[in-house]
């Protein structure tokens, strides 16, 4: 991908480019980056950073006309104080058209807490969303600056053909103690699996655990890692790993679910005792709404210990 990225001072110099269609002359753009270190009356050390940089993705951006290219500038924002745990942080992206002054309106600006945002694929941008103790990102279409979902585990992406590249992303959502969302408050609730293309959430799958103690456990922040991999034999699948941190056992515990097609194949998922995976319907917000299908024989969004994964 033919790209240039400059920090510092994020000076941009755009002379002798071939034009595209919506390049009517040179410009330049130019955006400050600075720090500042304070004191309070107890002493304490405060820094303030704001960086800024540029940056040419390539083309063929899902959703944009495919020999168009964007400009991106991205900003992040940073305030802590020195020695304590966490920090105030943002990111904020405005795009433009490659070829329209970046003193015109962007296409599209987003702001998220976070730490760093990156481009991946020419179709996604990924946001490092953890300020604090727990790391977690969220994905953004690069052509709309639209949401797709987040993820507490790191991005997972994998072609589901061989003969062309059909790109596929994968992300565990592990919903915190205080989650607004009440949908996911019901104590046997574990994570929530998307599987998504580059333009579209496909499939999100809810892994439940008929006891409430180890559920709980299984989303723990403190005390469990999970992690997320593809694999292609016997046949392609993805795999959520649980494991409990030192000093305990490690006691792993794992799901693997079949991808049949281009969607998860949740029939056929391998499971440990009392734990299931449960269909829902994909909007394409990182949200989750259940089908009509699912919802026979069951209350929408009551999820019941003695309940087993829908079929």
């Amino acid at each position: 991908m033919g790209r240039f990225l400059l920090a510092g001072a994020a000076l941009v110099s755009v002379l002798s480019a071939q034009p595209s269609p919506n390049a009517t002359r040179p410009f330049q753009a130019q955006s400050p980056s600075t720090i500042s270190a304070s004191l309070s009356a107890d002493g304490a050390e405060t820094v303030e950073i704001r960086n800024v940089s540029y940056e040419l993705t390539g083309g063929g951006i899902p959703g944009r006309p495919p020999a168009e290219r964007l400009l991106l500038r991205k900003t992040t924002h940073s305030k802590e104080v020195v020695g304590d745990i966490g920090v105030d942080a943002s990111v904020t992206v405005d795009a433009w058209r490659f070829g329209d002054n970046p003193a015109q309106k962007p296409l599209y600006s987003l702001t998220a807490t976070g730490t760093e945002v990156r481009t991946m694929d020419s179709a996604i941008l990924v946001a490092s969303r953890g300020t604090e103790e727990v790391d977690w990102w969220s994905v953004y279409k690069l052509g709309s600056g639209q949401h797709l979902f987040d993820t507490y585990v790191p991005l997972v992406s994998f072609s589901i053909a061989r003969e062309t590249v059909r790109t596929r992303y994968v992300g565990l959502e592990v919903p915190p103690d205080d989650t607004p969302d009440k949908r996911l408050k019901q104590p046997n609730v574990v994570a929530v699996l998307t599987y998504a293309s580059v333009d579209r959430v496909i499939r999100e799958a809810l892994v439940t655990c008929d006891d409430a103690r180890q559920a709980a456990l299984l989303r723990s922040f403190a005390d469990m890692t999970r992690t997320v991999s593809e694999e292609e034999k016997p046949t392609r699948a993805v795999r959520i790993s649980f494991s409990q941190n030192y000093p305990s056992p490690p006691n792993p515990v794992e799901v693997r679910i079949p991808v049949a097609g281009d969607d998860l194949d949740l029939a056929h998922a391998q499971l440990p005792a009392r734990v299931h995976v449960e269909r829902v319907a994909a909007i394409g917000t990182g949200a989750i709404t259940r089908t009509s299908s699912d919802l026979v024989g069951y209350t929408p969004w009551i999820f019941e210990p003695s309940k087993g994964a829908f079929e």
